[in-house]
């Protein structure tokens, strides 16, 4: 039995991924910030030698993203210096490590107006430019665990994340639609909607397929704008989508800018033969339940509270 451990564990996706794990039979071990400080190199070195893991997926980030502009040391630190932590112990251990990424390592500009034609897909091997400080701080942590484990790392790189344990767009969609009459969303930023869920899952296929490290990209198929995922999720609301407008992200004033194009390729998966996650409206359908739940329990319980 693979023995598994997760940092992070008490995120949106970690606590996903423990869930999954656990509920397939895996022995799992998740360590949140006080089982495991980001900061010290000997509390890694003791959590790997004490849980003695044969795969390490690393989930804690700094995702603060305007904050990273004004706070890029600190960013790089967890971004970066904790990646290379973990892997520098998977290293001494031998154990597999899957460092989770993000879409900000690339510029967020369609690739196809550089070739390949227009709407392309950021393919694993499209070469990375980051426009913020999150985006640098992320993309020196792939290299950090790449570089340290060049035969047993691997970068799983998502984007537009949603699940049931945390804040994220379409949570807010849903007190939105029940606090205000109407909701101005941005229109001009393309992207790939992605049930934390679906995350945990494509990670564990990669781990249990034995698959050659390297990068790979798991978000939902297909594409859309925040307006029309806002749209979506006003619809399931049983709410009047045109209840949306549609506003230009220049409306917005942001220390980052956010990527105009991140659609994320699959290729690497259909080299593997393991299925991508499947396209972004069906998933957040299957998902939706959850989160509605999720949603009015919070507001249920700050109300008794």
């Amino acid at each position: 039995m693979t023995r598994w451990l997760v940092a992070g564990a008490s995120g949106m996706l970690g606590t996903d991924l423990v869930a999954a794990l656990a509920s397939r039979g895996e022995a799992v071990t998740g360590l949140d910030r006080a089982g495991l400080d980001v900061n010290d190199a000997a509390s890694v070195t003791d959590a790997i030698t004490r849980h003695r893991p044969d795969v390490v997926v690393n989930c804690a980030a700094w995702t603060a993203v305007d904050d990273a502009e004004t706070s890029e040391e600190q960013a790089l630190a967890v971004n970066a210096g904790y990646a290379a932590r973990l892997a520098t112990g998977c290293a001494a251990a031998g154990a597999r490590m899957v460092q989770v990424s993000t879409d900000y390592v690339f510029a967020g500009e369609d690739p196809g107006r550089f070739g390949g034609g227009a709407g392309r897909p950021y393919a694993e091997d499209d070469i990375p430019a980051p426009r913020t400080a999150y985006g640098r701080t992320k993309l020196a942590g792939e290299r950090a665990v790449l570089d340290r484990l060049p035969g047993s790392g691997y970068v799983v790189r998502t984007a537009w994340l949603y699940g049931a344990h945390g804040g994220n767009f379409v949570r807010t969609m849903i007190k939105l639609e029940d606090q205000r009459p109407t909701v101005d969303v941005v229109d001009d930023q393309h992207g790939q909607p992605t049930w934390t869920a679906d995350v945990a899952g494509q990670i564990i296929a990669l781990v249990h397929a034995a698959a050659p490290p390297g990068i790979y990209h798991a978000t939902s198929g297909g594409q859309t704008t925040w307006f029309g995922l806002a749209r979506e999720i006003f619809g399931l609301l049983g709410a009047d989508p045109a209840r949306v407008r549609p506003v230009p992200s220049s409306t917005l004033s942001r220390p980052a800018p956010r990527p105009a194009y991140s659609v994320l390729g699959h290729g690497a998966w259909a080299r593997l033969g393991v299925p991508p996650i499947g396209e972004w409206r069906t998933r957040l359908h299957r998902a939706f339940p959850e989160l509605l739940a999720a949603q009015r329990a919070d507001v249920a319980g700050a109300a008794a509270g």
